[in-house]
């Protein structure tokens, strides 16, 4: 079981983190985006800076909530991943790593790790995103047990609504829909991170093999897209705002110079 000092997490939660992107956005680059060094770690008993990778970001989120087993689903080739991250043990957690099969999407990618984490509660997020809330995946577990619900997603403000998935809520703070990438749109947040249920994690597994074949000919399916198909089988999906400020996404460059930016900056 684990924990964190707060007493904020009572129950199991395993961290899943897809890294199967091909970074084309920004290709080329000298190794796996999530991998690409954006700050420095400094050892204050000798006073000297190590670089801080992407991807470190995110797990030490994970590990602030009191999440220490992580699965992370690679593609073919991308064994730089592993080989820097290793078990997870100069982070403080367990890592483990799984092989992406079928190439259609973020939910193909992550329904790999079905067999391994069918029964637990997933705390999810983006490897190649930088958050600015320390206390962003506390904040979901505790909402999440607070109530009845299949997941709880944390929301950003939405300042490239072109490139997300835009939510839109009830007064309760109920999400009625995704609208998946929009040319135009009032709404005003998007969704960064996610906790959800073994039962969402099921119903996800069940979904994508009912697509299966569609999947195929469409290419690329979004997991706002099976967000909403079990709202519309009537799951219930909240939204939890994580930061009145932007995430960065370094998939983009713009974001990726922000980043290095402030990471810099950290360090004079």
């Amino acid at each position: 079981m684990n924990g964190n000092q707060n007493g904020a997490i009572k129950r199991a939660v395993i961290g899943l983190i897809p890294a199967a992107g091909q970074g084309t956005r920004l290709a080329p680059l000298p190794c796996s985006k999530e991998l690409y060094p954006i700050g420095f770690k400094t050892e204050s008993q000798v006073h000297r800076a190590h670089p801080k990778v992407v991807c470190q970001y995110l797990l030490e989120l994970m590990r602030l909530a009191g999440i220490s087993n992580v699965y992370i689903v690679l593609r073919e080739g991308k064994w730089d991943i592993p080989a820097y991250l290793g078990d997870g043990s100069n982070l403080g957690l367990n890592l483990a790593y799984l092989m992406m099969r079928l190439p259609f999407g973020v939910p193909y990618t992550l329904d790999q790790a079905y067999p391994f984490v069918r029964d637990a509660i997933i705390a999810f997020g983006f490897p190649d995103i930088v958050y600015e809330s320390d206390d962003a995946f506390v904040q979901l577990v505790t909402r999440h047990l607070t109530g009845e619900i299949d997941a709880v997603l944390g929301l950003f403000p939405a300042n490239r609504p072109k490139q997300m998935d835009i939510v839109d809520l009830d007064d309760q703070g109920r999400i009625t829909r995704l609208f998946i990438r929009p040319t135009k749109i009032h709404l005003r947040y998007t969704w960064g991170i996610a906790v959800w249920t073994p039962g969402f994690t099921r119903f996800m597994h069940e979904y994508l093999a009912s697509i299966r074949e569609s999947a195929e000919e469409q290419g690329e399916l979004f997991l706002g897209e099976v967000f909403n198909a079990a709202i519309q089988e009537g799951l219930k999906i909240e939204g939890v705002l994580i930061s009145d400020k932007p995430y960065l996404d370094i998939g983009t460059g713009d974001d990726l110079v922000k980043a290095v930016k402030r990471g810099m900056a950290q360090v004079e």
